[in-house]
């Protein structure tokens, strides 16, 4: 990766980690003007996040508790939260969590979808046999914001293993606040699907 696209790249995380944070945005992000109702006062700020935006959440055994706090705090940005489990921390197979949250989404019952076990990278191999699903693991706050802002990564895997509690959250936010970036990366996108759809059965 060039220093340019490097650079850009840092320049998005500070831009989004800022708003995820609730941090004064910066210069270059310009406040939106207040709504206005019928009277001409303004509109009380509207969330972030509309509630008709499912986020789907799933765990195995080693990312059970993190998924627990994951859950309060995508609710926290008015997210809705669908929990597929698993529900304790008695063992149990990651691909069968990671297919479900997958599922979901792909299907589109769920706009996206998080999956937690002890590395994230099993998850995510699971997650990405699923038609119409983009799973990425991430690790810290430029590989959140670089699978949304270059991949249009709908599903985000997480090592409970790896991450302490406030980076996982951090990363949470950053990744839900982050939207595809389009322009050059829309044709490589579009590659992943046609190489996607080259294997799918007819029928």
């Amino acid at each position: 990766m060039g220093e340019t696209e490097d650079k850009q790249i840092q320049e998005i995380v500070h831009r989004v980690v800022s708003r995820a944070m609730g941090l004064a945005p910066t210069k270059d992000i310009p406040e939106p003007a207040p709504a206005q109702d019928p009277a001409g006062q303004p509109s009380p700020i509207q969330p972030a996040a509309p509630v008709a935006k499912v986020v789907s959440i799933g765990a195995d055994h080693g990312g059970y508790e993190l998924k627990e706090v994951l859950k309060v705090e995508i609710a926290g940005l008015g997210y809705q939260v669908r929990d597929v489990g698993t529900n304790s921390k008695e063992a149990v197979d990651y691909p069968d969590f990671a297919h479900q949250v997958a599922r979901l989404v792909g299907t589109g019952e769920a706009w996206r979808g998080i999956v937690i076990d002890g590395a994230g990278i099993g998850s995510c191999m699971a997650a990405n046999k699923v038609p119409g699903v983009r799973a990425g693991v991430a690790y810290d706050l430029t590989s959140a914001v670089n699978g949304r802002e270059h991949n249009d990564a709908n599903v985000l895997t997480l090592g409970a293993g790896l991450l302490g509690t406030v980076l996982a959250r951090q990363i949470v936010r950053a990744w839900l606040a982050t939207e595809f970036g389009g322009g050059r990366h829309g044709p490589r996108v579009d590659k992943i699907t046609a190489i996607e759809n080259q294997y799918l059965k007819p029928g």
